[in-house]
């Protein structure tokens, strides 16, 4: 989660910088910008965060690289580094329209959200955030991943 108050040359510089580390020791697998959207509680006095997201498979080293690097650096108001599993879905969020000015809230609804099943990357391959691991599937139902 970048912040906004910076301007986007210099957002989009802290993704490149974050994208170039994973590129260079890792394998970037998925990449996506969520843009400006309203944050569940405020962070350094900002309601807004600028959201961007990778998917990656990378070594231990990377991890702390980035974990370094993302702690330190000006315009960065959160990161999360999550190790999934391969067989896990790319999860798209539902587009979100900026409203209109002097636009009430109380208009209803505008209609259903979009969701994974209805975008168009819902088919998008996937693969692991972090190193892989051995470790056995969650539930008997699930298929144990092949390599």
């Amino acid at each position: 989660m970048l912040d906004p108050g910076q301007d986007e040359p210099a957002r989009e510089a802290l993704a490149q910088d974050a994208r170039g580390r994973i590129e260079a020791k890792g394998t970037l697998k998925h990449e996506n910008k969520w843009g400006l959207r309203k944050m569940a509680y405020e962070i350094e006095l900002r309601n807004e965060a600028d959201y961007r997201w990778f998917r990656f498979e990378a070594p231990s080293e990377l991890l702390d690289d980035l974990n370094h690097n993302l702690k330190i650096a000006d315009g960065v108001l959160r990161f999360r580094i999550f190790k999934v599993d391969a067989d896990a879905p790319v999860m798209v969020p539902p587009t979100v329209a900026a409203p209109a000015p002097g636009a009430s809230r109380d208009r209803g609804p505008q209609g259903p959200p979009r969701t994974a099943d209805t975008a168009e990357d819902a088919d998008v391959d996937t693969d692991v955030s972090s190193s892989s691991s051995d470790s056995a599937p969650d539930s008997a139902d699930e298929p144990a991943a092949a390599e």
